[in-house]
């Protein structure tokens, strides 16, 4: 089955998109200057919806077919990270224990890293037990973006 692939601009440059009929597959993001796709593939236009209104603070989870290729431990990982809700963290201790298993964070911590959708799954939002920003295939500066940018809503409640 052939897979479509779309770039699409983000705050947190540029996005790319793969999927097809079983699923969205890959999100990553990058620096590359590359150029947005202008007529993406059908089975990828509603991620497409769904994350610019999770840009703009409208969407706070993901309703799509998911299909991360990855070993059977690594989709365990991923599963328990889709539980892990917006604007709240969680630890890579947390999450091995959660898995069932306290003393494989080294493994769990290895999984998240392997997690080819980006903020769809949202290994964005583990964390050190300490509350430290850790490691972020993406790089920290965005960790620390995702993050504020879902405390924002709690922020401005706050505020009012």
């Amino acid at each position: 089955m052939k897979t479509n692939r779309v770039i699409i601009k983000t705050p947190l440059g540029n996005a790319i998109l793969e999927g097809n009929d079983l699923g969205i597959s890959r999100l990553t993001l990058t620096d590359e200057a590359l150029e947005p796709t202008p007529h993406p593939a059908p089975q990828l236009t509603e991620a497409i919806a769904q994350l610019e209104q999770y840009f703009k603070g409208e969407r706070k989870e993901f309703d799509l077919r998911l299909n991360p290729e990855g070993t059977d431990f690594q989709k365990k990982v991923w599963q328990l990270l889709q539980k892990v809700t917006y604007g709240r963290t969680s630890s890579y201790k947390e999450l091995s224990n959660d898995f069932g298993n306290p003393l494989a964070i080294r493994a769990v911590a290895a999984a998240n890293g392997k997690n080819p959708l980006w903020i769809l799954i949202p290994c964005h939002r583990i964390i050190g037990s300490d509350g430290s920003l850790t490691g972020y295939a993406g790089g920290l500066w965005r960790k620390k973006w995702l993050l504020e940018h879902e405390q924002m809503e709690k922020q401005q409640s706050l505020a009012l």
